[in-house]
């Protein structure tokens, strides 16, 4: 029986491993999902974030008294009573927090250490857990192109546990057969429209080759009341082509040959993904929604330390 892969390596393999998902609890300790809006500002360019924090919820109105903030007022209040009356609000002990997890026929794709559907898996366990231990309640959405399943935000252990045992299931079910006219992630972001409630965070954790204009008009509604942040999940082999040579390439069932050393064809490859990846920016930016990135090769702890961890 090998050891465990140490918790802060990119994840291995063509397929998720469900003790290491559960592993994770041990990783997220150091994440603060609170620091969310400050980390990941800078990335929408020149488009605004619609973060709200934690919100505020209003409470009562009383009688105004010395010291009070003027612009808490309540004026209606005052004009119908005579006597200046202040609003009195308290912040939200917590927001739900929901996961959708692609794990579709394109994530089952990786040319190094894993597939993209495994890194998925190993964010949503990070973001899922670390949700956990802020005292939120988590649920989401896992799904494929064909299916999804729905796990209903709470604040307990046994809840996130399904979710990842549903994201292992998922990904067990991953094989290279065509699909054909796939929807399955705008169906899950039509589905997480209607599960969700306004206030809530949602980390969407997908390579987005899925995502048409359907999705995106249920992404706008969803943004209008929400906190969203996309996880674009990519391979290298996706962005660049290797050195100029000859590969010997598999989708688990025929081989090829992929020859690298058209200089022409090495640079459409290059500037395919980057154009691709700067339009789902701006669709995304236009919403108020921040784009992370994250390699098959990278750790996804080692990435969420550096945005989310605690501060020395």
């Amino acid at each position: 029986m090998s050891a465990p892969a140490p918790l802060a390596a990119p994840p291995r393999g063509a397929y998720s491993d469900l003790p290491e998902l559960i592993r994770l609890r041990h990783g997220a300790r150091d994440l603060k999902l609170r620091r969310q809006r400050q980390a990941f500002s800078l990335l929408v360019g020149p488009h605004q974030t619609r973060f709200r924090g934690r919100g505020i919820e209003f409470e009562e109105v009383r009688l105004h008294q010395a010291g009070d903030d003027i612009r808490s007022i309540d004026w209606r209040v005052t004009a119908r009573t005579g006597k200046p009356h202040t609003k009195l609000f308290r912040e939200e002990r917590e927001r739900p927090v929901l996961l959708l997890v692609d794990q579709g026929l394109s994530m089952f794709f990786g040319s190094r250490t894993c597939c993209k559907s495994v890194t998925a898996a190993h964010i949503a366990a990070l973001l899922a857990w670390a949700a956990l231990q802020g005292n939120d309640r988590v649920g989401g959405l896992v799904c494929n192109d064909t299916d999804h399943v729905e796990v209903r935000p709470k604040r307990q252990t046994r809840t996130v546990l399904e979710l990842l045992s549903n994201i292992h299931r998922f990904n067990r079910l991953l094989r290279r057969q065509p699909v054909p006219d796939a929807t399955g992630l705008n169906r899950a972001l039509e589905e997480l429209r209607r599960i969700t409630r306004p206030g809530s965070n949602l980390f969407l954790i997908s390579d987005f080759q899925g995502f048409g204009a359907a999705g995106e008009k249920h992404l706008f509604q969803l943004s209008r009341h929400n906190d969203i942040s996309a996880i674009q999940v990519y391979d290298p082999l996706e962005q660049q082509l290797p050195p100029a040579g000859a590969y010997s390439i598999t989708d688990g069932r025929d081989r090829s040959l992929l020859l690298t050393g058209d200089q022409a064809m090495r640079r459409r490859f290059q500037q395919n993904f980057a154009s691709k990846t700067a339009l789902l920016k701006e669709r995304l930016g236009s919403m108020g929604i921040p784009l992370l990135q994250v390699s098959t090769v990278d750790a996804p702890l080692y990435y969420f330390r550096n945005l989310l961890g605690r501060r020395k």
